[in-house]
């Protein structure tokens, strides 16, 4: 199966909640009328896409309908598609390497596939050509350095680690140093993923910044947030939280698979700017993929006569 085929599958839920209701509400429309505007901006509220941006959408979709860029229900759809692939549209590199090492250190909260998504990415890399270390600084959850270990030998790359309880700092002091001293391309560094408060967050991540500053200045070069798409837009006020705590250059969308709410896609980079960099559907290895937002159009997108 190739990749596209696995995510017309992954989305397939959500093309159930989203672009199937779409096109049932077409076919039973005859014009762009008030009803009809309603009904659209339902679906598009229903499928996870948020309020803010549902309001853009939607004031794109009665514009176009207003000066008769469209004329029927029928072309809405195809506006649709075409305003939220622009939406969409990434805004820099996919990921941000710069000398050796490149230092990406990957936020989020516990349960969302912070460690699966960084041995799933370092796996890629490798096969790339790339050198990549991965380096346990999640110390509080417990088992979570041994997670990471059975995620480095899957993807053959090896881990920097203390052990439970350590202080994380100090554990990417030797991640870095390992990094320097092996001439690796990427160093992955793994963070615990509580959210008691906002202040113990802000000077975790604060430690492990300056620790990376010290031997690399440019460093951390990205800082990937990991979300969990099954929680929709209670991912949204989990990524707010980040961006007030940490400096997020792009998200990992894991679970795509398994929600009727991929909408949140588009609320991801409209909400909070940020670019979507890499998304997983499904539980092996190679079903975790750089995001392509064309790509997630047309699987999304994608009508049952095509099926």
């Amino acid at each position: 199966m190739s990749f596209m085929e696995q995510l017309k599958d992954g989305l397939s839920k959500t093309r159930k909640n989203f672009t199937e209701r779409m096109e049932e509400l077409v076919g039973a429309s005859v014009e762009l009328d008030d009803d009809f505007m309603d009904e659209m901006e339902m679906i598009l509220v229903a499928g996870d896409v948020g309020i803010k941006t549902t309001e853009k959408i939607m004031a794109a979709l009665r514009k176009a309908a207003a000066t008769r860029q469209i004329k029927s229900p029928a072309e809405a759809l195809p506006f649709l598609k075409n305003y939220i692939a622009e939406m969409l549209k990434t805004t820099g590199p996919r990921m941000r390497f710069k000398g050796h090492p490149s230092i990406v250190l990957v936020v989020g909260v516990n349960g969302v596939g912070k460690t699966t998504s960084i041995g799933k990415i370092g796996h890629q890399l490798r096969k790339e050509g790339k050198k990549v270390l991965f380096c346990a600084a999640d110390t509080f959850r417990a088992g979570a350095t041994e997670q990471l270990q059975i995620w480095g030998k899957k993807a053959q790359v090896d881990v920097i680690a203390h052990g439970d309880g350590a202080d994380p700092a100090a554990v990417v002091y030797d991640g870095v140093q390992a990094a320097i001293a092996r001439k690796a391309d990427v160093l992955f560094v793994d963070t615990a993923g509580r959210l008691h408060n906002k202040t113990n967050l802000m000077k975790e991540l604060d430690k492990i910044y300056r620790v990376i500053r010290k031997e690399i200045p440019d460093g951390p070069h990205e800082t990937l947030l990991v979300l969990d798409a099954t929680t929709g837009q209670n991912a949204i006020s989990q990524a707010k939280i980040f961006l007030e705590t940490a400096h997020v250059t792009g998200v990992v969308l894991t679970k795509l698979d398994g929600t009727a709410k991929g909408g949140v896609v588009v609320a991801i980079k409209e909400e909070l700017g940020l670019d979507v960099k890499w998304i997983g559907i499904g539980e092996g290895m190679m079903d975790f993929r750089p995001f392509d937002p064309q790509q997630f159009v047309e699987a999304l997108f994608e009508t049952k006569k095509e099926d």
